[in-house]
């Protein structure tokens, strides 16, 4: 009998504990370093072992435009997507000894997969000339600007490689859209490690989005034309934001519009935090909609550069995110070798794009940016709080919402 209320006390201790721990955010770091290796591993593990073209499998939109085209490119999609997502971890210090040794192995792929990904004599050298490898250049870019650790570890052979890689794709011409960020998310990288910069394509970036394409209440048109997606998170604002930054620290050239971009940003992350469902779902609306996580790039990046608007609370961004966290990134999400399938939730290639192969679907990383917060942030440390869909239908007080009117 004694050994049995003995087991019973030390039972009720674990879940008091675990329960604990889940209030103040623990568990959802915890949760968040599984389901962050998972996606990342396959992708990391496997180019640092100079064997990715050989081991991913790369699958395709229903619709695809040039298979051949596509499958070259996929690789570097998957590598430049994945690093970009993880590297303010890379970056980071710190946590519970399993996250250490985690990021240790991860910090020691990164170094390889990198030295592979610019080596013309490597098996996985990737394709840096073209329309799409322009694209995800900018993802490796935006990577090394996010985590100065994996350049400084950097032979001085590889960050001479990388320089070249990237000097590749000026040959490229962006497209009149978001494109014309990738340009300049490539220069900012040239500017911050003092390098040979253009400042022409960063000028023309940010004056585009910041003089012409504003459309109101947070949002910028892709382009000439407004379109009802997410691309306002998937590449404007986190890029738009993270060139500024990068040039002011500097030059402070750009001051005003870093603080318009600032009150721009700030509300589209109140819209984006209230299109997130009481289960962790969202809407189904426009291109790219197979990215799963990472149309949520920058309610995580604003998280990450903690800038979030006064009525939006760590903790409630945290719980947020962790719910699409576990909708988008479900068992059913990857294939049985461990590869992200295809789809929203599940295999669901119709939902693709023409140009979407398995490769584009490591943007889903950028969700996990905020792991490059310390584990004592608040934004781990706080108690757990219902997001705003939560608070409405569960029948509890919510704030209203209101557009923003932002003068140019």
């Amino acid at each position: 009998m004694r050994g049995f209320l003995y087991l019973i006390i030390i039972l009720y201790a674990l879940c008091h504990t675990a329960l604990a721990q889940s209030k103040s955010g623990v568990a959802d770091r915890e949760l968040w370093l599984r389901y962050m290796d998972k996606v990342a591993r396959p992708v990391m593990e496997n180019l640092a072992a100079d064997r990715l073209k050989e081991v991913m499998p790369v699958e395709f939109a229903d619709k695809i435009d040039n298979r051949e085209s596509r499958q070259k490119v996929a690789y570097l999609e998957a590598f430049g997507r994945a690093l970009c997502g993880i590297s303010p971890w890379l970056q980071t210090e710190g946590g519970s000894i399993t996250e250490q040794k985690l990021r240790s192995q991860h910090r020691d792929w990164a170094l390889k997969a990198m030295a592979n990904a610019v080596n013309p004599r490597a098996q996985d050298y990737m394709q840096w000339r073209g329309g799409q490898p322009l694209v995800d250049a900018s993802f490796v870019a935006y990577a090394l600007i996010r985590c100065p650790w994996l350049w400084q570890n950097s032979s001085e052979q590889v960050k001479q490689q990388i320089k070249d890689a990237f000097t590749l794709t000026r040959e490229t011409v962006p497209v009149y859209s978001n494109w014309i960020l990738f340009s300049g998310m490539i220069e900012a990288f040239f500017y911050k490690y003092g390098l040979s910069y253009d400042a022409v394509r960063l000028e023309y970036a940010i004056r585009e989005f910041t003089q012409h394409w504003y459309v109101g209440d947070g949002m910028y048109s892709d382009g000439m034309q407004f379109n009802m997606d997410y691309y306002n998170s998937i590449v404007i604002h986190p890029f738009l934001s993270t060139i500024l930054e990068v040039l002011n620290t500097n030059d402070k050239r750009y001051q005003k519009e870093q603080q318009f971009e600032l009150a721009a940003g700030r509300r589209y992350a109140q819209i984006q935090e209230r299109l997130i469902n009481t289960d962790g779902t969202y809407p189904t609306l426009g291109r790219s909609i197979v990215y799963r996580s990472g149309v949520f790039h920058h309610l995580a990046n604003i998280s990450l550069a903690k800038q979030l608007p006064e009525n939006l609370k760590p903790a409630q961004v945290r719980c947020a995110l962790t719910a699409v966290i576990k909708k988008t990134l479900a068992e059913r999400s990857f294939n049985k070798s461990g590869w992200l399938n295809i789809g929203l939730h599940g295999q669901q290639p119709g939902l693709a794009d023409f140009y979407i192969t398995t490769g584009s679907l490591y943007i889903s990383s950028a969700i996990f940016l905020p792991l490059g917060l310390p584990a004592d942030d608040e934004f781990w440390t706080s108690p757990a709080q219902p997001w705003t869909s939560v608070k409405i239908w569960t029948g509890q007080n919510a704030d209203a919402d209101h557009a923003l009117d932002l003068k140019k």
